[in-house]
């Protein structure tokens, strides 16, 4: 027989759930790093100075889950690279600005193109170009490993660590607060009951 839980078992502070919330318009997109964010921090380049990454699938399925839920994921990277693209196009991001020497002019563009404020954005990010973003929207936040000036003004930090899980922690906050986060799950396991 089947284990079926009664509901999630991922759970949130009250408290962190409302500060999730955003500033009462609640939050319609998110704005992700990816150095240091969706991935670990560090860099590999190859010999021929191509960049090498690595992202973790929970964090990649929690961007997914995101979209599903009606909040956009807008990735915003001050660094270009094939491997960043890639796995932007793998899943089907459609609002990324690479390559971003001004976080907030991109934010700003793609804010003004899905017609959201900055009141109803959430922001995830780990070291000084991030600062902006940061300070600009309803909810702020940073994985562990963060510069410590960042820590210093997120709302939240998560306790999973930068391309181990931290940007899949953040969408699973934004979904629970938003209340989409149990209908997301009851209908992906109706979908395995279903095989």
């Amino acid at each position: 027989m089947p284990r079926t839980p009664e509901g999630p078992a991922l759970r949130f502070p009250p408290e962190l759930l409302l500060e999730a919330q955003g500033r009462g318009l609640g939050v319609r997109a998110a704005i992700f790093d990816v150095d240091g964010v969706l991935t670990d921090g560090r860099l590999y380049i190859g010999e021929h100075g191509e960049t090498v990454k690595a992202f973790h699938v929970l964090d990649g399925h929690g961007l997914k889950l995101l979209a599903a839920g009606g909040i956009a994921p807008l990735l915003i990277s001050g660094r270009d690279s094939a491997a960043l693209r890639r796995r932007a196009a793998d899943l089907g991001l459609a609002h990324a600005v690479f390559g971003a020497a001004d976080k907030v002019a991109a934010a700003q563009a793609l804010l003004d193109g899905l017609g959201i404020g900055w009141d109803e954005t959430a922001a995830i990010g780990d070291d000084w170009p991030d600062l902006p973003l940061l300070q600009r929207c309803a909810f702020a936040c940073a994985p562990p490993g963060a510069h410590a000036e960042v820590r210093a003004v997120v709302d939240h930090v998560t306790a999973a660590a930068a391309g181990h899980g931290a940007a899949r922690e953040f969408c699973d906050l934004l979904l629970t607060a938003a209340g989409r986060y149990a209908a997301l799950l009851a209908s992906q396991r109706a979908t395995l009951d279903a095989r």
